[in-house]
């Protein structure tokens, strides 16, 4: 990626502290753009953290979360490095699930402030309609970031330019994306699918577990079979998501298929079922799951 579009917004940041948050619809560069901010602050001494607030990306963490890196050299973006902290969000889109969105990247965002100079936040390629402006408008007025870059390529971040100016008076630079090749929603499909399979690559350990281990709390006399084929995120006992799993539902007995079951105390319900060979997705209503409507 060039960084010549970038020029006189990167020297804006020079010796920028604080959280910097980036909007844009998928594919306009966040994370490249992202990249040359990091490297930025780097080679200034600058202590760097970077909030993954993207779930349909794996920079820090599988898609369906929210990770945190601090990073000290650039080769920390890298997917392969695993991130510090991991917030379930069980979902590749934010549609159903603002809230535990929201949440989970303040949280991660919330963690990083005292041990970084420099937070820098990328978020979900969703802008559009009201599940793009609530889930930037919340994301905001928790975040509270110095300064949030727009990259667009006409006027599509407008209204949500606006409502943010209007209604937050918030400090906002746009930018128009440096041109590059546009990956299709097919080849973004199976770049989730991939990143799934890295996290749960066979072969994973079969752990027998039972009804009262889940969050959202399931009712009396659920029938755990509609849980076979659920994505769920795996917690240790301090909330803290260590990572995926699947539920397998057999002869009467469920199971979560995970690499991380000696740490785990508890499951987050996802909002999507998972293959567990070939890593292809569904979306699912957790409501029309538990009850039934």
């Amino acid at each position: 990626m060039t960084d010549r579009p970038y020029a006189a917004l990167r020297d804006r940041l020079v010796g920028f502290n604080g959280v910097v948050m980036l909007l844009g619809m998928a594919e306009t560069g966040k994370t490249e753009l992202a990249k040359l901010i990091v490297a930025d602050a780097l080679a200034e001494g600058t202590t760097v953290a970077f909030v993954d607030g993207d779930v349909g990306s794996a920079i820090a963490g599988p898609p369906a979360t929210s990770g945190l890196k601090y990073v000290s050299d650039i080769a920390d973006l890298d997917p392969s490095v695993p991130p510090v902290e991991m917030r379930f969000v069980g979902s590749t889109t934010p549609q159903g699930v603002v809230l535990p969105h929201v949440v989970a990247v303040a949280s991660l965002v919330e963690i990083a402030r005292p041990n970084a100079e420099l937070v820098v936040v990328e978020t979900s390629g969703v802008v559009a309609g009201v599940v793009g402006q609530t889930l930037k408008y919340h994301l905001w007025e928790l975040i509270r970031p110095d300064l949030v870059i727009a990259l667009q390529r006409g006027e599509e971040l407008e209204p949500i330019i606006g409502m943010l100016r209007r209604f937050l008076s918030a400090r906002i630079a746009t930018a128009e994306p440096a041109e590059e090749a546009i990956a299709s929603p097919l080849e973004r499909q199976e770049r989730q699918s991939k990143a799934f399979a890295a996290a749960l690559a066979p072969p994973l350990q079969r752990w027998r577990v039972q009804t009262t281990v889940f969050a959202p709390t399931l009712p009396e006399g659920f029938d755990p079979a509609r849980l076979d084929g659920m994505l769920v995120g795996v917690l240790d006992d301090e909330g803290r998501c260590l990572g995926l799993g699947g539920l397998e539902y057999e002869d009467g007995v469920l199971r979560v298929a995970t690499h991380h079951g000696d740490a785990m105390r508890g499951l987050r319900l996802g909002s999507m079922r998972i293959d567990l060979e070939t890593f292809d997705t569904q979306r699912v209503r957790l409501r029309q799951l538990i009850f039934g409507i």
